[in-house]
């Protein structure tokens, strides 16, 4: 009897569409410094960045689908990120390299106004599929890891819906193949911190339902002036 209702509920699980949630991690202090942060450990989220992870965590609790799953790039940033959303949906987070940052070799930590005037920066920005860092990876690389983790995940969590927290390029670029966009058009997709896109798997089709949606975070500051305007 039991072996029979467990076969039941994953031949429904099969047949349920499959939710990916992509959340990019919370601002650190590298964002305004203007620093290729790359693999550099030791970069932590900052003050607004751990409000902009709790508000995320607190709107997925209130309104989002139930999750079932969290999975975390290894730096710091990303962590800290899914361990604060972590705690709002009370759910351990595994660890996934293949959905870290690219490894941008011996750009890494080099300040991006530097970088912007090499001839390599216009081909990262206008020609990524053919951008490979120096001492570093390919973007192209770093897109087919980052899908083949997604595909396996999927394949894993049928049914169910699941949190990815990674890196502006990586969630780009992984919007951009399930959109049928070539890497070379991924540019134009925007990832704001603490931002979530959410992905929709049917038998038949992905449906990219929502990119870059930040409104939970407009609806934490906007409580945030109002207590400041009653302390005033």
């Amino acid at each position: 009897m039991a072996a029979r209702k467990k076969k039941r509920h994953k031949e429904q699980s099969s047949r349920r569409p499959t939710t990916l949630l992509l959340v990019r991690h919370g601002e650190n202090d590298w964002v305004g410094k203007n620093k290729l942060a790359g693999w550099t450990p030791g970069v932590h989220l900052n003050k607004r960045g751990r409000r902009q992870a709790r508000a995320v965590g607190k709107w997925l609790a209130q309104h989002g689908p139930r999750v079932d799953a969290i999975y975390a790039s290894p730096l710091e940033r990303t962590r800290e990120t899914a361990d604060l959303i972590a705690r709002k949906l009370n759910l351990p987070v595994q660890t996934s390299e293949a959905i870290g940052e690219v490894e941008c070799g011996d750009w890494t930590g080099q300040h991006i106004k530097k970088l912007s005037r090499l001839p390599q920066w216009g081909v990262v920005q206008f020609y990524p599929s053919n951008a490979r860092f120096p001492a570093g990876e390919s973007l192209y690389h770093m897109q087919t890891r980052a899908v083949h983790q997604v595909n396996d995940l999927l394949a894993r969590h049928r049914g169910e819906t699941i949190l990815l927290v990674s890196h502006a390029d990586v969630i780009k670029s992984v919007v951009a193949h399930y959109l049928g966009l070539h890497l070379d058009l991924f540019q134009r997709i925007v990832i704001s911190p603490a931002s979530i896109t959410t992905i929709v798997f049917t038998p038949m089709r992905p449906m990219v339902q929502t990119v870059n949606s930040t409104g939970h975070l407009l609806a934490g500051a906007k409580k945030k002036r109002k207590k400041t305007a009653k302390k005033g």
